[in-house]
């Protein structure tokens, strides 16, 4: 005789077999993205060991001394460590309380036009910067930010400036340079997922409440934005979590000798130890260093956000 609670049992567990052999084509068509990032994504990590080795090109990982945490404890100790935190955490910090919350108010914006050629030809506009490279973006920039260049020459012929400036060449522009064009580039492309949450917002309720007699901005404070929360508090939970990562292709670019004061930063860093100077052991531990800390990050935005929103990723 079969118990009551292992006859439950099967029945609970019978339906979820049943569902995944429904989907068995679906399930079969994720097996490739799991192999690919089994294959790049995680097997590649074994090489995090070199972070606590000696390692030298010329000898095999496995054939490389132990030092512990030596790598770590250098890099604590190297003199320019406070200068790159600074500017890691300063260019980040300004992206996240700049580059986050206008691209909600930009999406808001563009639902509120009425003219759909118009609002095409605004999406059009501040999404094409998206799909060119921080190379291409970054010698544009470099070009207009000249002391020949046609910002120097607005500012100028304006009366705003009486001399020209070199703005690249000085360290206290930088980090208002690599704000504003991340926001050129990347707004209008972010301001999509915001998009695509509201079209999901039932339309019955605007019209209710204009029926009440809420005016614009009421109908965005007390509808579109609570409708939105949970798209919100996802990508913030990922923006926070993403502290540590200074795009390394746009402060890669604009870098240069003169506001290295400014710029440097752990990515640029870590890039110049390990493939310039030849200090891999070194360049990886900065690099797990600052993954550890992402990922601190991660779980204290997740929970925070979970208990104030109510909306989390895990």
């Amino acid at each position: 005789m079969v118990s009551a609670p292992a006859k439950a049992e099967r029945k609970s567990a019978h339906p979820k077999l049943q569902g995944l052999w429904k989907q068995r084509y679906l399930q079969l068509m994720v097996i490739p993205g799991i192999i690919w990032m089994f294959i790049f994504n995680y097997i590649p990590m074994v090489g995090i060991v070199i972070g606590f080795k000696n390692f030298k090109i010329t000898k095999s990982i496995w054939e490389a001394p132990w030092v512990g945490f030596e790598h770590f404890a250098a890099f604590f100790q190297d003199e320019s460590f406070g200068n790159i935190m600074v500017n890691t955490l300063g260019i980040a910090l300004l992206k996240l309380l700049i580059c986050f919350p206008l691209p909600i108010l930009f999406a808001i914006l563009l639902n509120e036009l009425r003219s759909v050629k118009f609002k095409r030809v605004v999406q059009t506009i501040s999404y094409l910067p998206h799909f060119l490279s921080w190379v291409v973006l970054g010698g544009i920039m470099i070009t207009w930010l000249s002391d020949v260049g046609m910002i120097n020459e607005i500012l100028v012929g304006a009366g705003i400036l009486k001399e020209p400036i070199t703005f690249l060449a000085e360290p206290k522009y930088f980090w208002g340079l690599a704000v504003i064009s991340d926001l050129w580039k990347e707004m209008g492309w972010s301001a999509i997922i915001y998009l695509a949450a509201i079209s999901g917002i039932d339309q019955s309720m605007y019209e209710a409440a204009t029926v009440d007699g809420a005016n614009k901005i009421q109908k965005i404070w007390n509808i579109t934005l609570p409708a939105i929360r949970g798209t919100i508090a996802i990508m913030f939970i990922l923006a926070v979590s993403g502290i540590m990562n200074s795009n390394f292709d746009q402060i890669f670019i604009l870098k240069n000798v003169l506001n290295a004061p400014r710029s440097e930063v752990i990515d640029t860093y870590v890039y110049q130890m390990g493939m310039r100077v030849g200090r891999y052991s070194y360049a990886t531990a900065i690099g797990l260093f600052k993954s550890v800390v992402s990922m601190i990050l991660l779980v204290i935005a997740n929970f925070t956000t979970s208990k104030l929103q109510g909306s989390s990723l895990f």
